[in-house]
C-alpha cells in the first residue's frame, strides 16, 4: 500500500493530508497546541482516530502513540552516530534513516520490512512517499512518520534556537 504524505503549507500549527496513489484522501492531521508537538489523526470522513503526543521532559525525544484512548506504545529515539534510529517496542519495530534523514525503513524484530518512506523533493511543502507492506499497518507506520517527523522539526528549532 502506498501512502502520500503532504505538509500543508501556510498553517500556524502542524498540519498534513495523507492520499492513496489514487489521489484519494486517507487520513488528516492537525496539530494542537500543547506543551511538545501533539498531532490528531482523522479519517477520511472527518472521524478523530488517533493522537501523536511528544514527551518534552525526557533526556531523548520519546512520543507516545494513542488509538483512540488506548496507549498502543511509545516510539524512543535511539543513540547512534551517523544514522537517525527509533524504536516501537512495543511493536518490536525500529525505524532507520539514512544519513541525510530523508528515506527510512521501518522493520519488524525479525528484521522484515513493515514501512519503506522516501522524501519527495522539488515540492512546495515537504512531501514523503510511505510504502507500507500490509495495509493493516498503515495508521501505526504513518504515526510513527509523523513523530520521526516532528522529533526533526523540534531538534532543528533547538538548534536554530542555540545559533542566535
Amino acid at each position: 500500500m502506498k501512502m502520500i504524505f503532504k505538509q500543508r503549507l501556510l498553517t500556524w500549527l502542524d498540519g498534513y493530508k495523507i492520499y492513496d496513489e489514487g489521489g484519494s484522501l486517507l487520513f488528516k492531521v492537525e496539530g494542537k497546541i500543547s506543551f511538545g508537538h501533539r498531532l490528531h489523526i482523522y479519517n477520511s470522513k472527518g472521524k478523530h482516530i488517533a493522537t501523536v503526543k511528544e514527551k518534552i521532559i525526557d533526556l531523548l525525544p520519546e512520543f507516545k502513540l494513542y488509538v483512540g484512548r488506548k496507549n498502543i506504545g511509545t516510539l524512543r529515539k535511539k543513540i547512534t552516530l551517523l544514522r537517525p534510529a527509533y524504536k516501537l517496542a512495543s511493536k518490536g519495530w525500529t525505524a532507520e534513516g539514512d544519513f541525510f534523514e530523508f528515506d527510512y525503513e521501518i522493520k519488524d524484530s525479525k528484521g522484515s520490512r513493515v514501512a519503506h518512506v522516501d522524501k519527495v523533493f522539488f515540492r512546495l511543502s515537504d512531501t514523503y512517499e510511505i510504502n507500507v507492506e500490509n495495509p493493516e499497518n498503515a495508521l501505526c507506520v504513518l504515526m510513527m512518520v509523523l513523530a520521526i517527523d516532528a522529533e526533526k522539526c523540534s531538534r532543528k528549532r533547538k538548534e536554530e534556537r542555540d545559533e542566535n
